[in-house]
C-alpha cells in the first residue's frame, strides 16, 4: 500500500502506520525519521540538513524533497510506504504529487484521521515518555502507566512529561496544524484520494483503511 496518513498531532497517525506495516511490509516513513537517517548517513543531503537542524531552522522544503527523492527509491519501498506527517503544508503537497509523478509511483489514498480535540488534549496531556534517549519508551498516566510510578519498565529511566505535551503546549501544535496543515484535507480531496476515518480507535481505524483497500 502506498498511503499518506493526515492527522493532528495526537490523532495516533504512528501508531496506526506502525499496525499497517505489519500487514504487507510496507514502511513507515516520517520526515523527522528521513532527515535524522540522511545525517547518520553522511550524505550531502544529510550534512546541508544538519546545519540547518543544528541552529533550530526548519529544514527548506528543497532539501526536504531531495532528501524524500532518494529514500522513496530505497528497496524497501518497493512493497509500499506510509507517509505519517509529510506533506505538511500545500507547496510540500504539490512538490511531492511532482516527485511521485516522476518516480512513476501512483498513491492509493491519502487518509485522513479525524479525532476531536478534546480527545486529542487527553491523549498527549496523560503520555509519558522515557527520558533515556536510547529508549524513549510511549506511557500513558490513565491507559498504559509503567508498573512503578515515574519509572520506564524497559530501562528504569525516569519517565517524564514531555515540554511540548503540556495544555499550552498542544493547543499551539493544534494551531499551527490548523493553519498549515489541515487545507491539505482539502488539497487530497480535490485529487479524488481523500479517505476520512473518524475514529478514537486505532483498530477501528485500521480496519477502515483496509475496507477501502479492499484487503
Amino acid at each position: 500500500m502506498k498511503l499518506i496518513l493526515l492527522g493532528a498531532p495526537g490523532a495516533g497517525k504512528g501508531t496506526v502506520a506502525k499496525m499497517l506495516t505489519a500487514i504487507d511490509g510496507s514502511v513507515q516513513i516520517s520526515t523527522g525519521d528521513i532527515l535524522r537517517g540522511a545525517v547518520a548517513a553522511g550524505t550531502d543531503l544529510g550534512k546541508e540538513a544538519e546545519g540547518y537542524m543544528k541552529r533550530g531552522d526548519l529544514v527548506p522544503d528543497s532539501l526536504i524533497m531531495g532528501i524524500m527523492e532518494k529514500r522513496l527509491q530505497d528497496n524497501d519501498c518497493k512493497k509500499g510506504f506510509l507517509l505519517d506527517g509529510f506533506p505538511r503544508t500545500i507547496p510540500q503537497a504539490e512538490a511531492l504529487t511532482e516527485l511521485l509523478k516522476k518516480l512513476g509511483i501512483t498513491l492509493d489514498m491519502a487518509v485522513s484521521i479525524d479525532v476531536p480535540r478534546d480527545v486529542i488534549l487527553d491523549r498527549l496531556c496523560t503520555r509519558r515518555t522515557c527520558a533515556n534517549g536510547d529508549c524513549q519508551a510511549i506511557y500513558n498516566v490513565k491507559s498504559n502507566p509503567p508498573k512503578k510510578e515515574g519509572i520506564c519498565d524497559k530501562c528504569g529511566s525516569p519517565v517524564v512529561q514531555r515540554e511540548d505535551e503540556t495544555e499550552t503546549a498542544i493547543s499551539h501544535r493544534l494551531e499551527t496544524y490548523n493553519e498549515k496543515t489541515a487545507p491539505l484535507i482539502g488539497f487530497y480531496a480535490k485529487t479524488g484520494l481523500l479517505k476520512t476515518v473518524t475514529g478514537t480507535s486505532s483498530d477501528a481505524v485500521v480496519a477502515a483503511i483496509k475496507s477501502s483497500l479492499g484487503i
